[in-house]
């Protein structure tokens, strides 16, 4: 037997990072994150899509922000000492800003970690959740970050 055989195989771990939106956590895979900036001023911008709240100057840099409770429809965003704005990489629309309640922690979770056959009351929620991850006591709604930027399903 070779010395691989006899090593049990290392599950490949992806970093989450665990926000807080209403009175559930979600992680959200740090490949995204850019940058994560406290809440500043929004300029709003007329006849853009309702889930979308305005636009951030960041750096010189105009980003458009999202209300991810709006794109969920869950109430509105309040607006805290701990709220954040986390600026997501994304190939095709460049550059976007995503409003959370607060930023706790950054978790690695295994595919062993990860249910992807979620059941839920509320098909909406379904739409952009793609698994919940068990860290320790703790379950972590996945989001997937396509599918709450993609505009075909903007609401």
């Amino acid at each position: 037997m070779s010395r691989n055989e006899l090593e049990p195989a290392v599950e490949e771990k992806i970093q989450y990072i665990v926000v807080r939106i209403g009175d559930e956590q979600y992680g959200i895979n740090i490949a995204y994150i850019d940058n994560i900036v406290r809440m500043q001023s929004i300029t709003r911008v007329p006849k853009t899509l309702p889930c979308y709240i305005g636009v951030i100057n960041l750096r010189g840099e105009v980003v458009p922000v999202m209300s991810v409770r709006r794109k969920m429809h869950l109430s509105e965003d309040v607006f805290e000492k701990s709220t954040r704005i986390i600026i997501l990489k994304l190939e095709e629309l460049g550059p976007v800003g995503v409003v959370v309640d607060a930023v706790s922690e950054v978790v690695s979770l295994g595919d062993s970690q990860i249910e992807k056959n979620v059941q839920s009351a509320n098909k909406n929620d379904l739409d952009f959740i793609s698994g919940v991850g068990k860290n320790g006591d703790q379950l972590i709604s996945i989001l997937d970050i396509n599918k709450i930027t993609a505009e075909d399903n903007v609401q």
